[in-house]
């Protein structure tokens, strides 16, 4: 692993296993956690192949499973990835950190249709990582394909920062909008959703 991540640094001692219960719960209650996976299906050909970058408890790539997708999930956190392989079998769920990812190392040497950043990824990165990181995730995605990251623009990682990483990593932005659900982005959102392609 490399620089460590603002999970580790930022968050109090045992915010891993608050998260872990605080999503068991809410899925318990029947809460809607599928939205993201929603939007990622409806722009995925059938049958596709998924990378769930940073993908915490699983939830996401969980629900794209279970649309019949290929998935592959990957968590600098292993309690993270536990869970999640706890939680949702079916998906492959992997140890790894997203700034210098090299899936072909751990057996998954085909490239993604997509790959999905949702859960405020960006904002959880090591410091100076955040350019890395989209390079890193968007080389294990076909050139056809796309990146899609939600995040806070109200956190650690402010709008205009992330529009150069993307420009950094050799990825443009297709569209933008101000929820997973598809709402117009405008300058007075909190949070963004950002499609990208290869340059």
């Amino acid at each position: 692993m490399g620089k460590p991540t603002r999970w580790v640094t930022d968050t109090s001692e045992g915010h891993s296993e608050w998260y872990i219960e605080r999503f068991r719960a809410l899925a318990a209650e029947g809460a809607d956690l599928a939205g993201e996976a929603r939007l990622v299906d409806a722009m995925l050909p059938r049958a596709a192949r998924v990378l769930d970058a940073g993908c915490g408890t699983g939830r996401v790539g969980a629900e794209l499973h279970t649309r019949g997708h290929t998935v592959v999930g990957v968590d600098a956190d292993a309690r993270l990835i536990g869970a999640a392989a706890t939680d949702h079998p079916g998906p492959r769920w992997l140890v790894a950190d997203l700034a210098e990812l090299d899936l072909a190392t751990l057996g998954e040497a085909d490239p993604f249709d997509a790959a999905v950043m949702s859960g405020n990824v960006m904002v959880f990165v090591a410091p100076g990582t955040e350019a890395d990181v989209l390079a890193r995730v968007a080389a294990h995605v076909r050139a056809d394909g796309f990146v899609i990251v939600g995040f806070h623009v109200d956190r650690n990682l402010a709008l205009p920062d992330f529009d150069r990483c993307v420009i950094d990593a050799g990825l443009e932005i297709e569209h933008r909008f101000s929820t997973w659900d598809l709402r117009a982005w405008h300058d007075r959102a909190d949070f963004a959703v950002s499609v990208l392609r290869h340059a």
